[in-house]
């Protein structure tokens, strides 16, 4: 049955629904690009999932397909969990692995999902799960699914039942929105007519941090987006912008103007014990912590224009880390502490790069020429950003490696500002 900590998850879920008015367009995914060496899997119909409300299998094979790193094998017919499993005919038809299951309706309206899922070339079980939920559940059940055959073949923890949030603009209005990683699920957090920018989400996944205009002014907001109470963290004197939260989450670096000029602060996320931890006699702004959170990376033009320093938490002396080009903004660390993500401008256009932090190489991951606010995804594996098409804003998905790549797109209007959640704990 379900642990503790997926409960956690689908009440939050719950919560993020009830509490939240649905947005009027889905988004649209399209998928260019193959990662390299495809492991091939077969994810056959579950028997009875026409008791869901959506197909789980095709929801788990869209979740592994847009991955970029299997190879979806046809499975022809639904396939039990509890079916003898004919290892050499599956690998014959060459699946290196095949994912398997049942949906059974509860007395209690719930759905009792069942899923195995088989190493053909081992010649065994290597996972099963057994999930009981309602079934508006139906597809974060599917996407804890593909999360566990993701991990379970590439020893990586997969990032499909996590969310993200960004951006709308249509018209005069601007929305918060938030919704799953695969831009389903979509739910309005906040509506103004004023701008909202740089959401941040906290490091449970139950709070997300932003600036809002609708003051007349840039003031930094924490909400939480189970009960929607909204705390006012920064409202300093000038600009108060970019809050980034520290990994324990008891804090934020933010960028503020009260001094005269722009510098980096830290905050307790309550609004109490604000510091200054930047001195420069220029711009210091867009402040990240490091995944350890010892460290804080922001950008800075005190060389001259502007590009990407680390410094301690605590403030102090401050290293420059990015020397490709003369222009560099918008550092964000990978999970993992070994990639920087950041905007760079050469050749007029903005486009991603990712910087291996320990042997200094660079890789250009976009081939747009207006890019923006980049956000890993937890696991590191991949970059979410914004990016411009036709004088429309749209998000873009692309693996560290730069083979795969996504584009998530709606009718409804501009949207940009993206920022990818954590694992729920």
């Amino acid at each position: 049955m379900m642990t503790m900590k997926k409960m956690s998850y689908v009440v939050l879920c719950a919560s993020l629904v009830l509490g939240a008015s649905s947005a009027q367009a889905q988004l649209r995914v399209e998928i260019t690009g193959i990662g390299s060496n495809q492991i091939p899997v077969a994810v056959a119909s579950f028997v009875n999932e026409s008791a869901a409300p959506q197909s789980l299998s095709g929801i788990i094979k869209a979740d592994l397909a847009r991955s970029g790193v299997f190879k979806l094998i046809d499975a022809d017919a639904p396939v039990s969990e509890t079916a003898p499993v004919s290892y050499e005919q599956w690998k014959s038809r060459g699946a290196d692995a095949l994912a398997a299951g049942t949906v059974q309706s509860m007395a209690d309206g719930r759905l009792d999902v069942r899923y195995k899922l088989f190493d053909t070339i081992k010649g065994a079980q290597i996972s099963s799960m057994n999930n009981a939920a309602a079934p508006q559940f139906n597809r974060l059940l599917a996407h804890k699914i593909a999360d566990d055959i993701y991990e379970k073949l590439t020893g990586v923890k997969g990032a499909f039942a996590t969310r993200i949030a960004y951006v709308t603009q249509s018209g005069r209005e601007y929305r918060l929105e938030v919704a799953d990683a695969d831009g389903e699920g979509i739910q309005v957090a906040l509506r103004s007519n004023e701008p909202i920018i740089s959401p941040s989400w906290s490091p449970d996944g139950t709070k997300v941090a932003y600036v809002s205009f609708e003051k007349k002014k840039p003031i930094v907001y924490v909400q939480n987006l189970v009960t929607r109470q909204r705390t006012i963290v920064s409202n300093e004197k000038g600009s108060n912008s970019a809050p980034s939260w520290s990994p324990d989450g008891s804090r934020l670096a933010v960028a503020l103007s009260r001094d005269g000029h722009t510098q980096v602060y830290t905050v307790n996320a309550d609004g109490s014990g604000l510091r200054r931890v930047s001195t420069s006699s220029g711009i210091d702004t867009e402040p990240q912590f490091s995944a350890d959170g010892q460290s804080i990376y922001f950008t800075s033009d005190r060389s001259g224009g502007p590009q990407i320093y680390r410094m301690s938490a605590s403030g102090g002396e401050a290293k420059r880390v990015t020397f490709g080009g003369s222009y560099n903004i918008s550092p964000r660390i990978s999970s993992d502490g070994k990639t920087l993500a950041y905007i760079s401008r050469r050749d007029g256009n903005f486009q991603l790069y990712a910087l291996d932090l320990a042997s200094g190489q660079e890789l250009r991951l976009s081939d747009t020429a207006n890019d923006e606010s980049p956000s890993f995804s937890p696991n590191g594996k991949y970059i979410m950003y914004a990016t411009e098409s036709g004088r429309r804003k749209s998000l873009a998905v692309v693996s560290v490696d730069g083979r795969v790549k996504q584009r998530l797109t709606t009718q409804a209007g501009n949207i940009k500002e993206p920022t990818w959640g954590p694992f729920m704990k």
